[in-house]
Formats: structure tokens, C-alpha cells, sequence
């Protein structure tokens, strides 16, 4: 598979490079879209792991091609599928999953996705994100199942609260947060919630998973201002605002 220079520094990485085909699609909501595939044989030589998640490979205008990582749901090494969940917005990776139908295939590359549940586990996790971040969300509370979580969800409409969050009501608090001020206004209402959540910053692991800039914004706060350390934390910027 060629993928220009993105596609080079993966293979320097040790990519590895499949193939998967669309089974089956539905639209969650207007806004969400499942497709379920097959894994081309990844799964039999990479086993699976929490938050895990591939790199596909879309063409662009101009010919190039550009990757946009998303996790699996639901992986099944025995029977070699798994599901994907696009966020719908404007751009190529959603355009193509608007599109996408039993029998479609699309290139992909496994590369830099690892993940271990932290040891010792904490006593809770604080995990931030948007719909854009559910999937990868779902699979770490699944992955932490006895851990008491405060969620903090970004929505941007009135169906992103249809989303399927797999939350236990005994151990989960979930808080909705409308999108306001390009991210602004969720950094605000954590802001103001994490302090009495954090007695001991070595007993908790904080998940931020938003736009760039959110994620940016939180995680110097959870580092700097709560003295959460490093080695608790995984902060990874999903998307970046379109310019204006």
C-alpha cells in the first residue's frame, strides 16, 4: 500500500497495513453512523486491548491520501470483526462513512496504539471527552470495570444524548456538557469540578480525549494546577476545529 509520506513514517514505526470490509451500517442518529467490518486478518496477529484503534486511509482531492485513527468496538478476534462509529461533520473520513455499504473495503494501518490499564489502578477515573471520544471511552470503562468514574460527555446536538454509553449507575456519574465557545465552556465547568474530586493526585487517572485545543487546555490543568503526575494522565487531542 502507498499512503505518501504519512504512510513512509508509519512503515519506519513498524505499521502494519490490512484491509477491511464493510458488512453492515446504521445510523445511530442523524449526526452518528456504526459501520461493522472484517478485520482482513488483523485481530489473529495482534490480539486486542483496550482503547485499540487502527488508522484509515482516505483519498483526498487532490489525489494524496490522508488517515484519521478511529477504536474498534466490540472487537472479535475468534471471528475477526469489530465495529467503527464515525462523529458525522464536514470532511472526507465522514463523507465516505455517510457513503460506506456491505462490501466496501478501505485500507488501513495499525500503528501506536497502545494502552495498558494503569497499575496500581486508581480509586477513580476522570475521563473527558465528546462524542467523537465514546467508543474509546466505552472500552475504558470496560476495561476498568470495578473503578468508580466521573464522565464529563461534549455534545453538540439534541441526539448526542442517544449515544450508547456503556455506564454503570452505581459506579459512573455522567455529566453532559453543551458545546459552547469552541470548548471553552466545557475546560470552564471541569475546571470547576475537578478540585473536590482530587484529594490525592497519585490515586486517580484522568482521560482527556477532545478537540486539540481542549485537550491541550485540561491536561496543563490536571498537570500544573492539580498535580496529577504524568505517568496518571492520557491526553490525546481527537480533532481540530475548522478555521474560521
Amino acid at each position: 500500500m502507498g499512503h505518501g509520506w504519512e504512510g513512509a513514517v508509519l512503515k519506519l514505526f513498524r505499521g502494519k497495513d490490512f484491509e477491511f470490509t464493510v458488512t453492515g451500517a446504521e445510523d445511530v442518529t442523524e449526526h452518528y453512523r456504526r459501520l461493522r467490518l472484517t478485520d482482513g486478518g488483523m485481530l489473529a496477529q495482534t490480539g486486542v486491548h483496550p482503547t485499540m484503534w487502527v488508522r484509515l486511509w482516505f483519498d483526498q482531492a487532490d489525489g494524496r491520501h490522508h488517515q484519521r485513527a478511529y477504536t474498534l468496538v466490540d472487537p472479535d478476534p475468534v471471528a475477526g470483526t469489530f465495529s467503527l462509529e464515525f462523529a458525522l461533520h464536514d470532511g472526507r473520513a465522514s463523507d465516505w462513512a455517510r457513503k460506506a455499504g456491505a462490501g466496501d473495503r478501505i485500507e488501513a494501518t495499525l500503528q501506536g496504539t497502545g494502552f495498558d490499564v494503569p497499575e496500581p489502578p486508581p480509586a477513580r477515573l476522570l475521563v473527558i471527552g465528546d462524542t467523537a471520544a465514546v467508543p474509546a471511552v466505552n472500552s475504558l470503562l470496560t476495561a476498568m470495570p470495578d473503578v468508580p468514574a466521573t464522565v464529563w460527555l461534549e455534545t453538540q446536538h439534541a441526539s448526542d444524548h442517544d449515544l450508547d454509553l456503556r455506564l454503570d449507575p452505581a459506579l459512573h456519574d455522567l455529566h453532559r456538557v453543551e458545546r459552547r465557545d469552541a470548548g471553552s465552556h466545557l475546560v470552564a465547568e471541569v475546571k470547576a469540578a475537578l478540585p473536590a474530586l482530587v484529594e490525592d493526585p497519585t490515586d486517580v487517572y484522568a482521560w482527556i480525549t477532545c478537540d486539540t485545543t481542549t485537550t491541550r487546555a485540561l491536561t496543563s490543568y490536571v498537570r500544573k494546577d492539580l498535580s496529577i503526575p504524568k505517568q496518571r494522565v492520557h491526553a490525546l487531542g481527537y480533532w481540530r476545529p475548522a478555521k474560521r
